[in-house]
């Protein structure tokens, strides 16, 4: 659930009328409901007591520092997977005990940088990084932890381009070849090889595909400890899907009802990495309506926010719902497209949608997770302002560029 709702057939953010918000900071505009991030982190934090993991909120969902801060205000750590990120853990006050890093290209930079600062660990995707990894924390005379990144072969039911956990898929490292690594721990002596990692892919609405996952990692954590190789960590990911149409994605219970006792018998401390869950649907995009195209063919309604500004459409063809600010019976089938001199440039296709009119504004919901994050200055164009609702209170999380922050690093 959120806490985007109508009252009287107009959209409020909280207590805040989304109007209101629009008119006051400019389109497009990115708005966060507080109290929707915060509820969904409790809720996996509460389905998951009974094993008390570690929630390390996954940064590159949504990078924005005050969210950070409120999540780790709450208890949360991070889930990085860049040198940027890790700048922005440190920012946000991060402990650096409740930071893990993943990711398959970090350079020397990133790495010298991640032990220096004493990360709880890296999750390595592959022979050729750990080995890399034991070399600069030999050069810094420091012993740093690592996790296997497993790859175990899961087909996770997702789109193709969100999915991690196949043989074919760039990301860990099969069964076997892990196997013959930690066999040969001891040649690492720079490494705490403490723990195995997975993480089979995003937005996954079922079960099946992670207790699979986790059946698989288990049964290899018995194959080790008859070898008498003893973890502590086991990091099963994220990847929880979440409402954007018509899914019925599990829910945080119900996904910790099927795998904490799977959970439980591998004895290891438990470690997740939630990010779409958790601020996915706290977040929406409002754009304006700049015209009303007809042609032989569509209607066109094209709005002054593109795939610049919200790419998932574009790259995924994701759906996201599009609700008017002001609620309307009247419906229309239209396309709904940005200003982009792209023709992938949509953030919607053939939809049945509320009739609106040149000058309203339209709230493209769930765009909390994959947002912002994934926006970019293409066609030069300033990316969007983003606000916090908490209540009856707004704040101004990140200002919107100017044409002068798109040139401040260039030299003629």
């Amino acid at each position: 659930m959120h806490e985007f709702k109508y009252r009287n057939n107009q959209l409020y953010c909280e207590n805040v009328l989304v109007g209101r918000l629009a008119k006051t900071f400019g389109t497009p505009l990115y708005i966060y409901s507080y109290h929707t991030l915060i509820d969904h982190y409790l809720k996996l934090k509460s389905a998951f007591s009974k094993i008390n993991p570690l929630i390390c909120y996954s940064v590159k969902a949504n990078s924005n520092l005050s969210i950070l801060k409120a999540l780790i205000a709450k208890g949360a750590g991070l889930d990085i997977v860049s040198g940027g990120e890790l700048f922005r853990a440190q920012k946000a006050a991060c402990p650096a005990g409740k930071i893990v890093y993943a990711s398959v290209g970090k350079t020397d930079k990133e790495i010298f940088a991640a032990i220096s600062k004493g990360i709880l660990f890296f999750n390595v995707e592959s022979l050729a990084e750990l080995k890399n990894i034991n070399r600069i924390a030999r050069g810094l005379n420091k012993i740093t932890r690592v996790a296997i990144r497993i790859n175990p072969d899961v087909e996770a039911k997702t789109h193709k381009y969100i999915s991690t956990g196949k043989l074919t898929n760039k990301f860990g490292i099969d069964l076997d070849s892990a196997y013959k690594i930690l066999l040969l721990r001891t040649k690492f002596r720079n490494l705490n090889i403490c723990g195995l990692h997975i993480h089979i892919g995003s937005q996954i609405t079922q079960s099946a595909p992670f207790v699979e996952a986790i059946k698989k990692v288990s049964n290899f954590i018995q194959r080790l400890k008859v070898k008498g190789i003893v973890l502590e960590y086991l990091n099963i990911g994220g990847g929880l899907g979440i409402i954007y149409d018509h899914e019925a994605p599990q829910t945080a219970q119900l996904y910790a009802d099927e795998i904490i006792p799977l959970l439980k018998k591998t004895g290891l401390k438990i470690i997740m990495e939630p990010g779409r869950f958790i601020v996915g649907n706290a977040g929406i995009l409002v754009v304006k309506v700049l015209y009303i195209k007809h042609t032989p063919k569509k209607k066109f309604i094209i709005v002054d926010g593109g795939m610049n500004d919200l790419i998932r459409p574009a790259l995924y063809c994701a759906y996201h719902n599009i609700w008017p600010l002001v609620k309307n019976a009247k419906v229309e089938k239209a396309d709904v497209v940005g200003p982009i001199c792209e023709s992938g440039d949509f953030l919607a296709k053939e939809r049945l949608m509320a009739k609106v009119k040149e000058g309203d504004y339209l709230a493209v919901m769930s765009t909390g997770a994959y947002g912002f994050s994934m926006s970019s200055n293409y066609n030069s164009r300033p990316r969007a302002a983003e606000v916090m609702v908490a209540k009856d209170k707004v704040l101004v999380i990140r200002k919107r560029e100017s044409c002068e922050d798109l040139i401040r690093n260039e030299i003629i």
